[in-house]
């Protein structure tokens, strides 16, 4: 007897981590650490026992993969700098345009107003080692 598609409901609640494949796992790992403030953590994967680095933010991960060594399971394409990721802030647009400045690191774009998941945000954008597109926002 098959189940009734009818009678059940699901629906996803959050994320609980994506993946960014990277060219070089140092220059992000630095990246997301010391520019984002990100927090690093490495661990031993369940599934295969190898080392894995992520990095966390919040009740946030990113699991960080090198294109030449993709792990199981993983992207049917996994492509560095293909990513387009938006960050709220726990600061002020302006506060992350001065420290982006004193890091060296160029805006790409900004400040704009971009609608968000819950409402207007203010976004600057900026590129990653990999190219990928990191907006960081706070909301309005």
């Amino acid at each position: 007897m098959g189940v009734n598609s009818q009678n059940i409901f699901c629906s996803i609640g959050s994320f609980d981590h994506i993946v960014l494949t990277v060219k070089d796992l140092h220059n992000t790992v630095t990246f997301y650490t010391d520019v984002m403030n990100m927090n690093l953590e490495t661990y031993i994967a369940k599934n295969d026992n190898t080392e894995r680095i992520s990095v966390t933010f919040g009740n946030q991960k990113i699991n960080i993969h090198s294109y030449d060594n993709p792990h199981k399971e993983h992207a049917k394409i996994p492509t560095p700098g293909s990513a387009d990721l938006c960050f709220l802030s726990n600061n002020s647009v302006q506060d992350w345009i001065k420290y982006l400045n004193l890091k060296g690191i160029h805006i790409v774009d900004g400040p704009v107003k971009r609608n968000g998941a819950n409402g207007e945000i203010l976004s600057i954008y900026i590129r990653d080692p990999d190219g990928n597109l990191i907006e960081i926002a706070e909301e309005i």
